[in-house]
């Protein structure tokens, strides 16, 4: 009996609308390289939050050198989650969200598909808005609300084309984006001798690891994602190349652009202003260093807005992804006018809070898939509509969590064991250990049970 071959509807073609959302990519879809992951995440890091990250160690006065290995701390840690969860997409051809199911059954993914959906509304909204302050430096006469309308319509098109124009187009900003912050690297660091001066008053350990948790956060936050981009890949990659590949590519950009905005800060007089102070410090660079900005934000974009489509996907919501990739686009276009003007340090403090969610579910997830080894495609789409296990072994590390919470921002509920630990914020890792931890051991229970 002869294997029936399907011909490819989509295949590699960049000019054509994606055909699927959430659904299985077929072995006849398959195709790329590990190595366009690397240029994928690499791009995308290369934005605009993870140098205005940079300059938080300088507001909490930590010197250059701690700042140097708390960054580098962090993003290795966030980085490799992301790398982990990049593998996945290549053995189930589902997108990450949807992969959740099988850990917490239809209904029960609805959660944190939920929170997915906000907090990528959120960081799209976050990158329009700093995107379309940088656009009015190089075009001063624009008002703001068409620069961010600009960037909306920009960054939705390429969502609404999905996957491929995604790769492509992250694939030359890998490039460009590469180049203009190597330049504006080069400048900044000709400045050493005021840098090497830069000798802030102590303030302990407690801004430092609030350095370290902010990084972890920032990179850590893009797992949620990671297998959207790696489910086309063919069955035959290697996953732990892929990993790497990932690893390697949002660890060294998130690194390198955290470190770059530290340096801006630094040498800045005006150290309230990410953007200005960039245009500043750069002197004659300014304006092209400004231009790799406005890039960026899109390079960050595109990606939170294809997978903001992904989460209402597995919230069940029937429409086309295309027209969900409108609804988001409108959604944060009217998020940015609201919020441009009077909370926009808040509502990026609110985000690093929202975080809070995702090391408890990532670790059910990655127990799932690489401890107790469940990795059949078919059995991320015949999940139960809740799946008890995964359910409450996440909210046991969420409420395990809270009490060594401490959020940047003075309006947010702070963790009583957080205070004892001088204001150290380490929920992130106690979320992840004890819900991995819960759930491993339930998962152990069930297999010796079935085989009793």
């Amino acid at each position: 009996m002869q294997t029936e071959t399907r011909e490819p509807v989509y295949g590699s073609q960049v000019a054509t609308i994606e055909p699927y959302s959430i659904e299985h990519i077929p072995a006849s879809e398959r195709h790329g390289r590990n190595r366009h992951l690397f240029l994928l995440w690499f791009a995308a890091n290369l934005t605009i939050a993870d140098y205005a990250l940079g300059f938080l160690p300088v507001a909490l006065g930590v010197s250059l050198g701690r700042t140097v290995v708390m960054l580098a701390i962090g993003n290795l840690l966030g980085a490799a989650l992301v790398g982990a969860c990049a593998a996945m997409g290549i053995r189930a051809g589902y997108p990450q969200m949807y992969m959740g199911r099988r850990s917490f059954g239809r209904v029960g993914g609805y959660l944190p598909a939920a929170l997915n959906w906000v907090s990528t509304a959120g960081w799209f909204t976050v990158n329009t808005i700093l995107g379309a302050f940088a656009l009015q430096i190089v075009w001063s006469s624009l008002p703001f609300w068409v620069a961010a309308a600009i960037l909306v319509v920009v960054q939705t098109l390429i969502a609404i084309y999905g996957h491929n124009l995604i790769h492509a187009f992250e694939w030359a900003m890998a490039a460009v984006l590469g180049v203009l912050f190597a330049v504006a690297t080069v400048v900044a660091l000709s400045h050493w001798g005021t840098i090497s001066r830069y000798h802030p008053a102590s303030h302990g350990l407690s801004g430092a690891f609030i350095v370290l948790a902010a990084s972890f956060s920032y990179v850590m936050s893009w797992s949620p994602y990671a297998s959207d981009y790696s489910r086309y890949l063919p069955e035959s990659s290697s996953l732990p190349q892929a990993a790497w590949l990932t690893f390697v590519g949002a660890g060294v950009a998130s690194f390198w652009l955290e470190v770059l905005g530290s340096l801006v800060a630094i040498l800045a007089i005006d150290k309230t202003n990410a953007i200005g102070a960039l245009d500043q410090v750069m002197g004659g660079f300014g304006t092209w260093a400004v231009v790799a900005v406005i890039l960026g934000a899109c390079a960050a974009n595109a990606l939170n807005l294809y997978s903001n489509t992904m989460s209402a996907r597995v919230l069940d919501v029937k429409v086309p992804r295309w027209s969900l990739a409108v609804v988001g686009g409108a959604v944060g276009f009217v998020l940015a006018l609201f919020g441009h003007k009077n909370f926009l340090g808040n509502y990026t403090n609110f985000l690093l809070f929202l975080d809070y969610w995702i090391t408890p579910w990532l670790a059910v997830v990655l127990v799932d898939f690489y401890l107790l080894r469940r990795q059949r495609p078919e059995g991320f789409g015949l999940a139960p509509p809740v799946n008890s296990r995964g359910l409450s072994s996440y909210l046991i590390g969420v409420a395990a969590s809270i009490p060594f919470m401490n959020p940047p921002g003075k309006h947010y509920f702070h963790g009583p064991l957080a205070a004892r630990l001088h204001g150290v914020d380490i929920s992130y890792f106690v979320g992840f250990v004890v819900a991995g931890a819960v759930y491993l051991a339930a998962g152990r229970q069930e297999r010796a049970a079935r085989l009793s």
